[in-house]
């Protein structure tokens, strides 16, 4: 354990891929002087972990984090998710089966290292489940119908029943008052070190294919999942040049 007895051991990776299609190269667009990769790394290294590391396929990615001073491992073109890259990265680095290791997207250089080092914690927590993300509440209702904002249903334990871009739980009567709290899933995770190697051997779902969320396969295949409910969503991350205006923005500003 850490000093700080709230957090575990654990590794972030940040997987980054120059290959974007809404935004061109996008781990490398310069905010403030500087790859957005190397600012997500930066505020990765904020949190608790032992190490931060990105996984790329990029020599100019790799390039760029050799000139920051940020550990980067050259990893396979060939992986079909970011996932599978971690997994890559687990291997290469020979950690052991118990080992946990979060998943920061490279497109996130306002991530709260607080978030990080729950998203740890609740894995930790959890010694049943394999993998541990985060979900906030929606307040507003045009969010809960709206299939680009994943939703999640917990069990009492805090974990996944499932996950959908279809607004769940549906609520059948709505004049019925009742307390029901649809949650927004946020695409952070830890992962305990074997669950990644079994998850690149699994074939993709049904559920999963037909929603497009990767996570559905961990579900289908039995694997449980540790929900931490946050009280509010972090800033948003980058997937276009707005996006990307915004952001340097606020890191000019602060």
């Amino acid at each position: 354990m850490n000093a700080d007895s709230k957090a575990p051991d654990f590794l972030v990776v940040i997987p980054a891929r120059l290959g974007s299609t809404r935004l061109p190269r996008k781990p490398l667009a310069d905010i403030g002087g500087k790859p957005m990769v190397i600012r997500v790394a930066e505020r990765a290294k904020q949190s608790l972990a032992q190490s931060v590391v990105v996984a790329t396929d990029s020599p100019e990615i790799q390039a760029a984090c050799d000139e920051h001073r940020i550990e980067c491992l050259l990893t396979s073109a060939d992986h079909p998710t970011g996932t599978d890259r971690i997994a890559e990265v687990a291997q290469l680095l020979k950690l052991p089966n118990n080992a946990l290791i979060v998943n920061v997207q490279g497109d996130e250089p306002l991530i709260p290292p607080e978030l990080i080092n729950q998203v740890a914690s609740t894995l930790a927590q959890h010694k049943e489940c394999a993998i541990s993300t985060v979900a906030v509440p929606i307040n507003e209702t045009s969010e809960i119908n709206n299939p680009n904002v994943v939703k999640v249903v917990l069990n009492r334990l805090g974990e996944a029943l499932y996950f959908s871009r279809a607004p769940i739980p549906f609520v059948r009567d709505l004049q019925a008052n009742q307390k029901i709290e649809h949650l927004r899933h946020l695409g952070i995770y830890a992962y305990r070190a074997d669950f990644l190697q079994a998850y690149t051997r699994l074939e993709p779902a049904p559920p999963e294919q037909a929603e497009a969320l990767e996570q559905l396969r961990a579900l289908w295949n039995g694997y449980r999942i540790a929900v931490h409910t946050a009280s509010e969503a972090p800033p948003a991350g980058v997937d276009t040049l707005e996006d990307l205006e915004r952001v340097r923005q606020l890191l000019t500003r602060s």
